[in-house]
Formats: C-alpha cells, sequence, structure tokens
C-alpha cells in the first residue's frame, strides 16, 4: 500500500494551514521518522567541506595550480552563486512533485564527486569553473535544499530545532578536512586526497539519499492535535513570541508583502560577512604569523561553533522571538569581526581564538532564523520556494564574501576588510528591525485561537488493508 492510500483526515486551521493526519511514519516509511533527521543530517556533514574547509586548502591550491589569491577565491565564490541559484527552482520542482528526494540527492552525490576529482586532476581555472563551482555548486545546493526540506516535512511541529540541528552539519561537517587540509594536505598528496574527499561524499550523499523519502504533503504526526498543540503551555510561549502566518503566501505574494525582499536584502550582507570569515580567517591568521594550529584551530572552532549555534538559537528564538534573536545574532557577528581584527592585530592568540568562537556562533546562526522566519511570516504551504528565494540572496553573499573580498584585502589589506565587515554586519541588524510580519502588524493572536474549518476522511481502499 502506498502513502496515498492509507486512511487519513484533513484538517485546516482559522489561518487556512492544511494538515493531514492519520498516517504513521511506520507506514509510511517501514521506521521510525527519526531517520529523516539523522539521514539528512549525515548528508549535510558529508557537503560542508565545499564551503568551512575551503579556506584551509586555499594556500595549497595556491601552490599547486599556480592561482593567484584572487583567482582561488573567486572559484568558491561562484560555487556560491550556484549553490544559492538552485534553491528557489529544487523547492519549485519538489513542492510540484517533479523531483523526487532520492532523485535530487543521487544527482547532487554525483555532481560532488565530479567537483572534487576535477579539482585534484587538473589546473584549468575554466575547466575548475565548470565542474567544481558550477556542478559542485549545483549538486550541494541540491543537497542542502533537499536536507533541509526533508527534516521540515516530517517535524513540522518541531521545525525549529530540528531544522537547526541538521542545518549545523553543513558547517561543523568540515571540522576533520580542516586540519587535514592545515597539516597533511601538499602538493605529493594533493590529487590523492581530493579524489578521497570527492568519494567520501559520493558514498554519504548517495546512501543517504537512497533512503530519503517524502511524506504526503502537508503530512502532520498523529499522536499530536494540531489544533490543540498550539493550545498546549509548553508552546504558549513560543507562539505568542512566534505567531503563525496570518495567511498562506505564494512567492509572487510573499516579495509583494514588502517583507521577502527585506528579509532577502539583510541575509546578502550578512551573508557576505559570514563568508568572508569562512574563507579569509585562515589566510588572516597566517598573515599575522601564527602557527598551523592557531589557523587551524580557528576556523575549527569557527565551524564547530558555527553549526553548534545554530541549535542553540533555534532554542532561544522560542523563548524571546525570531527577530529578537536574529537582530541579537547579527549583533554579536559584527562585534566579532572587529575582536578578531583587534586580537589579530595584538598578536594575541588566546584572544583570536576566542573571538573566532564568536564569530562561529554569529556567523551561522542567522541561517536556521530565516529559515524560521519564512513559514512564521508566509505560511507552511508554500515555504519551500519561499525559503528558496529568500536563500537565494547567498547569490550575492558569495560574490561578495568571498569574490570581491579578495580585491578589498588586495586594496586595504585586513584591517580595512575587518572593519568594512563589522560595518555590514551592523547595517544587516539594522534592516531586521524593520522586519514586520505581513497582514498582523505587532499584534499577536491568541495561541488557542485556531480552529478546525474542516476535515474528511479518505477512503480506505477497497482491499481493506491498513
Amino acid at each position: 500500500m502506498t502513502a496515498t492510500d492509507l486512511p487519513y483526515r484533513e484538517i485546516t486551521d482559522s489561518n487556512g494551514r492544511l494538515y493531514r493526519i492519520g498516517e504513521s511514519p511506520q507506514q509510511i516509511l517501514g521506521r521510525g521518522r527519526s531517520s529523516m533527521m539523522w539521514l539528512p543530517w549525515a548528508a549535510m556533514m558529508g557537503v560542508s567541506v565545499f564551503e568551512y574547509g575551503y579556506g584551509a586548502a586555499e594556500q595549497a591550491l595556491e601552490d599547486k595550480h599556480g592561482w593567484s589569491l584572487s583567482q582561488t577565491f573567486w572559484l568558491v565564490a561562484i560555487w556560491t552563486v550556484f549553490q544559492a541559484a538552485v534553491a528557489f527552482p529544487a523547492g519549485r520542482l519538489r513542492e510540484k512533485g517533479v523531483v523526487s528526494a532520492k532523485a535530487a540527492m543521487l544527482s547532487g552525490a554525483v555532481m560532488v564527486f565530479l567537483a572534487f576529482f576535477t579539482l585534484g586532476a587538473t589546473s584549468s581555472l575554466w575547466l575548475n569553473i565548470l565542474c567544481y563551482s558550477f556542478f559542485g555548486g549545483v549538486g550541494s545546493g541540491l543537497v542542502y535544499a533537499t536536507c533541509i526540506n526533508m527534516v521540515g516535512k516530517w517535524y513540522p511541529e518541531k521545525r525549529g530545532g530540528k531544522t537547526g540541528f541538521v542545518n549545523g552539519g553543513f558547517a561543523y561537517g568540515a571540522l576533520p578536512f580542516i586540519f587535514i587540509f592545515s597539516y597533511v594536505f601538499n602538493e605529493e598528496n594533493f590529487s590523492l586526497i581530493l579524489t578521497l574527499i570527492g568519494i567520501y561524499m559520493f558514498l554519504i550523499v548517495g546512501i543517504c539519499g537512497f533512503l530519503f523519502k517524502d511524506p504526503p504533503k502537508n503530512w502532520w504526526p498523529e499522536e499530536v492535535d494540531p489544533l490543540a498543540w498550539s493550545s498546549k503551555t509548553k508552546s504558549t510561549r513560543s507562539l505568542r513570541k512566534n505567531p503563525p502566518a496570518v495567511r498562506q503566501y505564494g512567492p509572487m505574494e510573499a516579495v509583494k508583502t514588502g517583507q521577502l525582499p527585506l528579509m532577502w536584502f539583510s541575509l546578502a550582507i550578512i551573508g557576505g560577512v559570514s563568508l568572508f570569515g569562512i574563507g579569509y580567517q585562515v589566510p588572516f591568521a597566517k598573515s599575522l604569523g601564527f602557527g598551523p594550529f592557531v589557523a587551524a584551530s580557528s576556523a575549527g572552532i569557527l565551524s564547530l561553533v558555527n553549526g553548534l549555534g545554530r541549535g542553540a538559537v533555534g532554542w532561544l528564538s522560542d523563548q524571546i522571538g525570531r527577530k529578537q534573536a536574529l537582530i541579537l545574532v547579527l549583533l554579536v557577528e559584527a562585534v566579532a569581526q572587529f575582536g578578531l581584527l583587534w586580537s589579530g592585530n595584538m598578536h594575541n592568540e588566546v584572544l583570536f581564538i576566542l573571538f573566532a568562537f564568536v564569530a562561529g556562533f554569529g556567523g551561522g546562526a542567522f541561517f536556521p532564523m530565516f529559515a524560521a522566519l519564512t513559514p512564521d511570516y508566509f505560511g507552511e504551504n508554500n515555504n519551500a520556494s519561499n525559503y528558496g528565494l529568500v536563500y537565494s540572496a547567498k547569490l550575492v553573499s558569495g560574490i561578495v564574501g568571498f569574490g570581491a573580498a579578495s580585491s578589498v584585502v588586495t586594496s586595504v589589506g585586513y584591517t580595512g576588510a575587518y572593519i568594512i565587515a563589522g560595518s555590514i554586519a551592523v547595517l544587516s541588524a539594522i534592516i531586521a528591525a524593520f522586519l514586520k510580519q505581513p497582514g498582523r502588524g505587532d499584534v499577536a493572536p491568541d495561541p488557542g485561537r485556531s480552529e478546525q474549518a474542516n476535515s474528511h476522511t479518505a477512503q480506505l481502499p477497497s482491499t481493506g488493508q491498513a
């Protein structure tokens, strides 16, 4: 029996959100839904090396291929463009059922392998732009978008924490590779290490993707009453701080509210600051005369805290509100940029690592905040497409944070670059302060206000099987 054959009810609340109830994960998957959290998490860990390990490998890429600093970072900047660009079309195709989760993941597995194999096999910048930047960007973007979307579908009542957890794997999954690139990676083993990393990504993404399966659209866990859920004591505070969308907005409707473009711009500029830190922190540390341990440790701490902080801020946003948590995180990222510059110029290794910790927290936690704000503002029915539009801001972030930043560093040095980065982070926080839920103003609803608008039970198949 397929998921569509199983008995279910559909309920619509007063905000227009649809819930499909009655099918258990065991009936749909043949196992518990926790696998649909752990598998996306593992796959996100697998592709994290593209972004968070790149800064540690940068010097070896220059030495082996004879590229300049600018050429090396434009390669990953273009990768970021395609990694972000695929989010919206992938979301639309997934919502329409044109592309399955398994197909997206298996395609991504092949592309990410090709990217790293080519990077190790040839010094041709143009061929690497095609394979690493284009195919690698599209492949890792498919993995990212599918994994985030998957865990949200299977945990609709716990989206903030679960999404933050899975999203975190995209950062700290690169931790072992940062130390490999800092201590082991050289011209003699260059091709071997990159090929082995490509094989590792192909296997982990491919195996996880092969086991992926979507729940029916609008699926809701049968053990949780969706209408009573909003009135539970445990969720009342969160709901008051983060009221549900007043209605379900399509992508273009969300754009017309003015709030989605505001979110996009805020994410675009803070994303550039975050990517600048990810890419240039190791080169900055080396330029200060810090040894490989301090350079690698600062980058490792940044990626580790970057990932773990995403889950922590998800919890914090339930207590103080997502917008408030977002503004706090953006200000923390601003402080971190000035702190790294100050401690670096003082040549204080302990303080430098401390501010790397702060930068890690501030440089990643805003991603799940934007991901959670999107359904809060525009509803869940079109969330994959709406967040795809918001996440496309990373197109600009990659160009600025990785690519254009190389020219800034060359022109004004790391001092000027870090001052600019800190100032941009402050500007992003100011922009976020103007965010407001469309159609509601500043009035939060009564969390018990939802009511059943309609329900029906699907017909049992003629065999009578359960």
